[in-house]
């Protein structure tokens, strides 16, 4: 059986160095995590596309903006401290840290990236 224990995602974040993403618990084929970043430009586009994510502010502000998979203008949401988002399976999206962040993440599937303007057109 594997180790049973109580975690406090913020304390994790607290000792780590800046964009270091630390697993917290594995989860299905996935895991759950930690981070904490000052504010920044948006990150390189992610998907899932086994299962939705799931984005805790801990701390801080962020913006994500999601694109439908099949095609059009996608959207964007902001996530304040104490809020969540989930993000659905198959969606491109991305993030921008508008201040000083710990956030939390559920991804319990395998993840894609993209530094394409849209990373839904194959090129």
């Amino acid at each position: 059986m594997r180790e049973v224990k109580s975690q406090n995602p913020s304390e994790v974040a607290d000792g780590l160095p800046s964009m270091e993403f630390r697993q917290l618990a594995a989860f299905d084929a996935g895991h759950m995590g930690v981070f904490w970043s000052e504010a920044g430009g948006p990150s390189p586009w992610e998907m899932h596309p086994d299962c939705d994510e799931m984005l805790q502010v801990l701390e801080g502000e962020i913006e994500v903006e999601v694109l439908p998979p099949e095609g059009g203008v996608g959207g964007k949401a902001r996530v304040e401290a104490g809020s969540f988002l989930v993000v659905p399976r198959g969606c491109w999206h991305r993030q921008t840290i508008l201040k000083r962040t710990k956030e939390m993440y559920l991804t319990p599937g395998r993840s894609l990236h993209s530094t394409e303007n849209d990373p839904r057109v194959i090129a």
